[in-house]
């Protein structure tokens, strides 16, 4: 069973998220959209959706540092692990409560508003369950589990930091999860069904970046306006260019 939760599992939603955003991109690039509704209604939106993403950015950033970051390195620049834990759990509070606080504002607004919830689908409620349950499990274990676990201190950067370092290295070691408290692993669990899901939600636009405004052309715009074009009369016909 450890096998398969710890090392299968996560191979099957990996696989299904790489090839799940590659179907997605060549067979339905009309849907690959936020499928934005700021048109319905935009007051709840400007408060909800800052709060989100930018909560979400931090709390990934979090990740980014608590899983890819050696034990070894912070210990080597002089972080101490107290030191490194106060920060680890300020942050990831500040950061949680951030994209909590939005994600209601934002289902709240769903929920509510007419012309929104109607263009609803049942993807977007599955998404928006497996991303509450990640959070709040998140949560929980940055403010629990991370102190003290049935009477004795958890340190995950020596138990699933060095887990998911070797899933990603195809050296899964499925004991370190099998020893991690139950809400490390069940946090883990529905993050992965989270990945699984990502290429068929509208999760996709995060790999979406406006760059190709970088370089494109400026838009000339024209007055019709007689008034704008001072002393010079206009003349029927084209205009000369250049």
């Amino acid at each position: 069973m450890d096998a398969f939760l710890w090392v299968i599992v996560p191979y099957l939603c990996l696989a299904t998220f790489v090839v799940g955003h590659f179907w997605r991109y060549r067979y339905d690039k009309f849907g690959w959209t936020t499928r934005s509704s700021q048109l319905y209604e935009d007051r709840l939106l400007r408060l909800g959706s800052p709060l989100f993403h930018f909560g979400m950015l931090g709390v990934v950033g979090g990740h980014v540092v608590g899983l890819l970051v050696p034990q070894s390195w912070t210990d080597a620049l002089g972080i101490s692990h107290e030191t490194y834990h106060v920060a680890a759990v300020a942050g990831g509070l500040v950061a949680g409560l951030m994209a909590v606080v939005g994600m209601a504002i934002l289902v709240y607004r769903r929920r509510t508003v007419g012309p929104v919830f109607s263009a609803t689908t049942r993807m977007d409620k599955v998404m928006y369950a497996f991303l509450a349950a990640v959070i709040v499990l998140g949560m929980w274990n940055t403010v629990a589990g991370s102190i003290m676990t049935f009477g004795r201190e958890y340190n995950y950067r020596e138990g699933v930091s060095v887990w998911y370092r070797s899933f990603l290295a195809f050296r899964p070691d499925a004991s370190l999860m099998a020893d991690a408290p139950l809400g490390f692993r069940l946090h883990a669990l529905v993050a992965f069904g989270l990945f699984a899901l990502w290429p068929f939600t509208r999760l996709v636009h995060v790999f979406s970046a406006p760059v190709g405004y970088l370089t494109r052309p400026y838009i000339v715009y024209r007055s019709r306006d007689d008034r704008q074009l001072g002393s010079h009369r206009p003349r029927r016909g084209w205009d000369r260019v250049g």
